[in-house]
């Protein structure tokens, strides 16, 4: 069986919604149903059949998700090392050759999928154009409108960290120590000097 490629915060999610639809959900459809029975009649009972209804939907859910982390593959991208080709987790950034309209995506797994969040399944027909390409590499995109040209201007697979601002080191406070004087104080001083003069 093919395996499900994912993000370790992909999986998280997962993991997370799982949990939700086991502790929360399921009990709560539970007893949604039975205080629908109470009210008497099942075959015109709405709120009973609501139930039901949700009640398959969150059991399919529970089963896909199982599914899925049983099988899934997960990559974290942030371990992958830094390079120019385009790989599962990249954030790619991508100019349409013919409105020069910049993008950027980061290829993540199905469930991640999010367009509006710049995030593209890797299965999309994007992520497929892109993957194993390179930086400057033209790719084309089959649309409905027809083939667009994109031109790939960067692959980053992972965020680079902040670094942490450690303080001054001791090389910097001895430069910081002394300080060159004012220009107030240097023409004060030239001044008093040239005053001195013309009174001699």
């Amino acid at each position: 069986m093919q395996k499900t490629a994912m993000t370790a915060d992909g999986e998280a999610a997962l993991r997370k919604e799982l949990e939700h639809l086991i502790k929360v959900v399921r009990p709560g459809i539970v007893e949604a149903i039975a205080t629908a029975r109470e009210h008497g009649d099942l075959k015109e009972n709405a709120e009973y059949h609501a139930a039901r209804e949700q009640q398959s939907f969150a059991e399919g859910r529970i089963q896909d998700i199982e599914g899925k982390l049983s099988n899934a593959q997960v990559i974290d991208i942030s371990k992958i090392p830094q390079g120019d080709r385009v790989i599962f987790g990249s954030l790619v950034t991508i100019i349409n050759l013919e409105t020069d309209e910049t993008t950027s995506y980061r290829i993540v797994g199905d469930d991640e999928a999010d367009v509006k969040s710049g995030k593209i399944s890797y299965q999309s027909p994007i992520a497929r154009a892109l993957i194993s390409k390179e930086i400057g590499d033209v790719v084309v995109v089959k649309a409905p409108s027809g083939d667009v040209e994109y031109e790939i201007r960067l692959a980053a697979p992972r965020r680079r960290r902040r670094r942490r601002h450690r303080g001054p080191t001791l090389e910097s406070q001895r430069t910081s120590s002394w300080r060159r004087p004012s220009t107030r104080t240097s023409i004060s001083r030239r001044t008093a000097i040239s005053s001195r003069t013309t009174s001699r």
